[in-house]
């Protein structure tokens, strides 16, 4: 047979949340770009719950949108509900989440990749990477056809060696319904990627007219919702028509016609029906070998882990405005169906429920991220890059974020650029990146504000400003969208220095602030402001103090995230490092002396000693 090929310089495989923003970031700079994907109708499927940001993960998803990705404005224009969570708290861990429909979501995503300049779409199962040495130059398919490219970007999700788990029934998939990719994870094992089980869970899909909604709590979204993308500075001719195409993308205008959650909560029953079938589940009978999400915990382990609660809460969200589908948040299960069955209905309203979709589990290969560079570069194989579940991390906004960081980096190694590498000081997607690449994990790596050290700095106003540099650098935002960007952080610094400056009974304007001064005080010319500047510029001049602060350490800090450590570096050589330091360090083989003080079990002292060896070996 012979085997046509075709050629391209970065390759996506998968179409899920982390692929779409690889694939888009890398088009977007100018590189010819393909996404390989088993099915393009499922491009962007919300596996889980139909719902973007939350706590940490909703300043991810503005960081995405500062960087020129697509989730937040997806996510707005399709959203049924919209919420501010924190608000009685502090700006800083303040956080959008919004409900999506969960099939528009899914076309509009569709619909923004057909229609993307230097992007190519192709269904087809990926079985295989195509080496040369120990760099990657292509990949296999199903269909008999290869292609070829610069640089291959993984993005795979939980279809590695996946198996669903409904109590004792076990099939093959990812996803409910869909195909698995059994043959990838030998291609990887076989250049020498290590792999490891995870493991992760989807509670029952119910039919909405078969619930009792007047015993439950009716949650509604906020009447002036928080959106995720930065409208500002933007041209309504992004939201959803397409320039010279006559084509209109799938939306609404952000906000209106907002649907109703529910809650509810389970009880002694439910407890009981648990604890009756323990043996009965998945992920207690011994059948999973994979670790399970401490975050997002089944409800076989909340009920073993907090016995002490009489009963947990659930939540009734629905999936769409055109369906009748329900989630229950908070049911995730791997229990049979029968059992899953009795559990909703002992709960209060669900006493009827009709089940459309069962819970499961799922069990998928996943390479742990310490065999990655920060730019979620392969230390293994060459031109290789990671990003999403396949990396050990849980989430849509988890995925997205690192999904657009190694799509700019593909491209980047394609145009023989500098790479993006975020720092942990610049927002929460430089966390994460930093703490998969540097310490790993176990388990379903989730973020949290609790992650970030320097999390004062990352209030969700400011992720364009954080970001500038780097979609000056690489060119991420249309031209006319990054003059605005410059125009608008412009204003913020000119206000702000303003505030701090002129004085009004004896104090500066900032000073009235931090003393609980109300904004409606201030000069007429800021109430005339944009939204968007007045509550950075406010957030800036009350935290003054604290920001400062950050700012301090980060710069004591900035001296040892600088040094470079040479990727030929013997450990074993340097008198004075601990044994334990020199397996880890020659394990992972850190990039700067910042990140190598991050990795568990090496101490400043290891620091002093590994910074004196540089700087003599530098001299040398």
């Amino acid at each position: 047979m012979v085997v046509r090929e075709f050629q391209y310089d970065v390759i996506v495989c998968g179409g899920g949340h982390a692929g779409i923003e690889a694939a888009l970031a890398a088009a977007r700079m100018g590189v010819r770009t393909l996404m390989v994907t088993g099915n393009i109708d499922t491009i962007g499927q919300m596996s889980c719950n139909p719902a973007i940001g939350g706590i940490a993960k909703g300043h991810m998803v503005r960081e995405i949108d500062a960087l020129g990705g697509e989730m937040a404005i997806t996510a707005d224009v399709t959203g049924i509900q919209y919420r501010l969570l924190n608000a009685s708290r502090g700006p800083a861990v303040q956080s959008p989440r919004v409900q999506c429909d969960k099939k528009a979501y899914q076309f509009r995503m569709k619909h923004v990749l057909e229609l993307q300049k230097n992007l190519t779409l192709f269904q087809a199962v990926v079985t295989g990477l195509i080496f040369d040495g120990d760099r990657v130059v292509g990949c296999r398919t199903n269909l008999g056809l290869e292609f070829r490219a610069d640089t291959v970007v993984i993005t795979t999700g939980t279809f590695l060696r996946a198996l669903m788990h409904i109590g004792e029934i076990q099939n093959e998939g990812g996803r409910l319904g869909d195909h698995t990719a059994q043959s990838m994870s030998e291609s990887l094992m076989e250049a020498g990627i290590e792999l490891e089980r995870l493991k992760t869970g989807t509670p029952p899909r119910l039919l909405g007219r078969s619930l009792d909604f007047s015993v439950m709590e009716e949650q509604k979204g906020d009447p002036e919702p928080t959106l995720f993308a930065f409208h500002d500075t933007r041209g309504s001719e992004e939201l959803f028509h397409v320039e010279h195409s006559g084509e209109q993308k799938l939306g609404w205008v952000p906000g209106t016609n907002q649907v109703s959650c529910w809650m509810t909560y389970t009880t002694a029953e439910s407890d009981r029906i648990v604890r009756a079938n323990l043996d009965r589940s998945a992920l207690y009978s011994g059948a999973i070998d994979g670790v399970g999400p401490r975050y997002c915990p089944s409800i076989e382990d909340k009920l073993i882990r907090f016995a002490d609660k009489d009963r947990h809460l659930l939540f009734l969200e629905p999936e769409g405005r055109n369906t009748n589908e329900y989630y229950v948040n908070g049911l995730s299960t791997s229990l049979p169906f029968d059992v899953q069955l009795d559990l909703v209905h002992s709960v209060p309203g669900l006493e009827s429920a009709v089940i459309l979709r069962p819970a499961y589990a799922v069990e998928y290969d996943f390479a742990p991220p310490t065999q990655l560079f920060p730019t979620l570069e392969s230390k293994v194989v060459e031109n290789l890059f990671f990003a999403g579940q396949i990396n050990g991390t849980s989430g849509y906004e988890e995925a997205a974020g690192q999904g657009l960081v190694a799509g700019v980096n593909a491209a980047q190694k394609v145009r023989a650029g500098d790479p993006l590498v975020l720092q942990r000081h610049e927002g929460y997607i430089g966390v994460m990146i930093d703490d998969l690449v540097t310490k790993g994990t176990r388990e379903p790596y989730r973020m949290f504000t609790s992650r970030a050290e320097h999390r004062l700095l990352f209030n969700h106003t400011s992720a364009e400003s954080r970001m500038l540099s780097h979609t000056e650098d690489l060119g991420l935002v249309p031209p006319d969208r990054q003059v605005r960007m410059r125009s608008k952080e412009e204003r913020i610094q000119s206000w702000q220095e303003r505030l701090e400056t002129e004085r009004s009974e004896g104090r500066t304007w900032g000073e009235y602030l931090r003393r609980g001064g109300a904004e409606s005080t201030l000069p007429e010319a800021f109430a005339q402001e944009e939204k968007g500047v007045r509550a950075e510029v406010l957030y800036r001049c009350r935290y003054r103090g604290y920001l400062a602060r950050e700012q301090r350490q980060i710069a004591r800090l900035a001296e040892i995230e600088e040094v470079q450590i040479p990727t030929d570096i013997d450990y074993s050589e340097i008198r004075g490092l601990r044994t334990e330091c020199v397996q880890k360090l020659a394990d992972l083989r850190p990039v700067t002396l910042g990140q190598a003080s991050r990795v568990s079990g090496v101490g400043p002292a290891d620091i002093g000693i590994l910074m004196v060896y540089l700087r003599k070996r530098r001299g040398s």
